[in-house]
């Protein structure tokens, strides 16, 4: 655990290997905003504003980071444009992240919530294969605790995303230890059709 959301907070870190989970708590629990790989940086926001962490930071694969302090960051800042630039490209990154986590959960249907939860994942930390398919390397108790369901509901959701063949299990060793979205524009649609299907009711 590198820190805790509400802790004092007077150093950033940059992640030269390995990876780091950001989370948050919410009402239904811990919500994973990212997953940072090599060269991002992250616990800016403490000591840009003096506010405590407003997220939880911890190590998910064995990493090495640089750890930068308030008076050093702002000396990078001032002194160097690209860096400034790149700042203000991963705040805005980050806007997009947390905006695409309020829509799912705004959603009161679950299936609606397990797609765009899918989807997010994808597009943080999923591995295009060179079929086009998208492998996550995730467990249903993590996409549950994302997208603020119970495991059962989004088991019969991911249930039913395999009988029309759009999800399969992801295996290594023998055992499955996340999904691969065969086909990306399959979900899309199916999500347009439940999107459909909500506005019009029920046929």
């Amino acid at each position: 655990m590198l820190f805790r959301e509400h802790e004092p907070g007077e150093t950033m870190f940059v992640l030269q290997s390995g990876a780091i989970r950001i989370t948050k708590e919410t009402r239904d629990g811990s919500k994973t905003l990212a997953i940072l790989g090599p060269g991002e940086f992250f616990g800016e926001m403490a000591i840009l504003n003096n506010k405590p962490r407003t997220a939880t930071a911890d190590v998910v694969e064995r990493a090495r980071v640089l750890v930068i302090d308030a008076r050093t960051f702002e000396q990078m800042v001032v002194g160097n444009a690209e860096i400034a630039v790149r700042l203000i490209k991963k705040l805005a990154s980050r806007l997009d992240s947390a905006n695409a986590l309020i829509d799912v959960l705004l959603h009161r249907d679950p299936r609606t919530r397990v797609i765009l939860g899918l989807s997010r994942r994808a597009d943080l930390e999923g591995t295009t294969l060179e079929d086009g398919s998208v492998v996550l390397i995730l467990t249903e108790r993590e996409l549950a605790d994302d997208v603020g369901l119970s495991v059962d509901e989004v088991n019969d959701v991911i249930t039913r995303l395999r009988r029309l063949r759009i999800v399969e299990d992801h295996i290594e060793d023998n055992r499955p230890v996340g999904f691969r979205i065969t086909n990306t524009q399959r979900l899309t649609e199916f999500l347009e059709f439940l999107e459909m299907q909500q506005k019009f009711g029920e046929p």
